[in-house]
């Protein structure tokens, strides 16, 4: 009864286009009334799940990425992409995973990756050839790649979530994010002969040194932020507030193109992207606490203990289920709702939580940019003027060049755990 009452009132209120946060914490509410819980238990779990330090990252590193893309950083990357890789075959669709791989590095938001490199990257692959399918094919590839690339949100709530450090799970999404791109860009290669794509003009040695100079400033922020966290230097947080500083300096110093009014409107927007991650995972803590007083951890882990022998076949059941869920519920709800059910098995049963982390990043990722409403994809598709009907017959490789990239960090867990190792974070 209470299980029915709470999926129905979450189904009924996303339908009538309520909010998605708001939906769940109602949902949580109508709980706690119909299994006659205190109602003091919303109140408090509210503020339990709000109160971490990690979570002061996120306004910061949200801020700094806004910041940078407003500043014109990611056109500094695209050119760099482009001058180091755009003159082989299908050049200009690598190049824009390389430009995801650098941009993401600063932005911190798989919405914001989309909006950047799709603007600037869909009009240059239509002129060159591409067609509208493919084009946006690259994009939604490129960008659910991307989400493994930190500093992202995502990872941050994660850490929050299942009590990991942000640190560890920062530095576990480097090399997973590159053996994913290395997937995409061996498909892109035989799509382009296959295809017959065009190639850009080579660039000069005096283009390509324009093009590294310009990108140097933004190329400090995931070069700083890798170093930072080796060495232990300092923590994700702030991390956050130092990327945030060094975006003002650049952009009061350097760009001159950002006034402080617009700071203050940035600042604002930040505000409220934060307030509602915040409020998201506080109205998660609800969930924690109906979900433990049902037994629903128990119940699912007798449901998968046949795959506790084998814990690859058990991570790629549960990414599984959370693609399902990051192409419902796009990835912060998904990560809220499910992954403090299937995070104690897995600790259980030896997968270390980093790697538990990361794998589950990059099936969100994967989820978001599926149709026929992953948010993501929706948002790439509108850059090229696609339907996703038109969209998916020439997707599949990409999303299989993807699904091998899933299936290598599931099956290889050093991938993802050797970097934290070497920094001492994983023993």
């Amino acid at each position: 009864m209470l299980v029915a009452a709470v999926v129905v009132t979450f189904l009924v209120l996303t339908i009538v286009s309520l909010p998605i946060v708001f939906s769940l914490g109602i949902a949580g509410f109508t709980g706690l009334v119909v299994g006659n819980f205190s109602l003091q238990k919303l109140p408090s779990s509210l503020v339990a799940g709000s109160q971490s330090w990690v979570l002061l990252a996120i306004p910061t590193f949200i801020f700094a990425g806004n910041l940078m893309e407003r500043c014109g950083m990611s056109y500094a990357l695209v050119d760099l992409a482009r001058a180091m890789i755009g003159w082989v075959r299908g050049g200009l669709g690598m190049s824009v995973v390389l430009a995801e791989y650098f941009f993401s590095g600063i932005s911190g938001s798989t919405i914001a990756d989309v909006s950047a490199i799709g603007a600037m990257l869909t009009p240059p692959m239509l002129r060159a050839g591409y067609k509208p399918e493919h084009a946006a094919s690259l994009v939604a590839s490129a960008t659910a790649m991307g989400i493994l690339v930190p500093p992202a949100i995502f990872m941050i709530v994660l850490g929050q979530v299942t009590d990991t450090s942000v640190v560890g799970i920062f530095l576990g999404g480097f090399l997973p994010a590159a053996v994913t791109a290395l997937c995409l860009m061996v498909v892109i290669f035989g799509q382009a002969h296959r295809l017959q794509w065009p190639k850009d003009r080579r660039a000069t040695r005096a283009e390509f040194g324009v093009a590294v100079k310009a990108s140097l400033v933004p190329l400090v922020v995931p070069i700083v932020i890798v170093l930072g966290f080796y060495f232990g230097v300092f923590t994700a947080t702030e991390a956050g507030a130092l990327v945030a500083a060094y975006a003002v300096g650049a952009a009061l110093l350097y760009y001159r193109n950002v006034t402080l009014r617009e700071m203050v409107a940035l600042i604002y927007e930040s505000a409220l992207l934060t307030a509602a991650v915040v409020f998201l995972l506080a109205v998660a803590s609800v969930y924690q606490f109906l979900m433990g007083m049902l037994g629903v951890p128990a119940m699912l882990g007798s449901m998968l203990q046949p795959l506790h022998g084998t814990p690859w076949l058990f991570m790629l059941a549960v990414s599984m289920i959370v693609i399902l869920f990051g192409m419902v519920l796009e990835g912060l709800p998904a990560a809220v709702v499910l992954v403090p059910v299937v995070f104690p098995i897995a600790k259980q049963i030896g997968i270390h939580p980093i790697h538990f982390n990361i794998v589950l990043t990059a099936a969100v990722g994967i989820g978001l940019f599926l149709p026929p409403i992953g948010v993501g994809l929706l948002m790439a598709l509108r850059f090229a003027n696609v339907s996703a009907g038109q969209h998916f017959k020439v997707y599949w490789p990409y999303l299989t060049a993807l699904g091998v990239g899933l299936l290598l960090l599931i099956v290889f867990p050093e991938i993802t755990l050797f970097l934290p190792r070497r920094a001492g974070l994983v023993r």
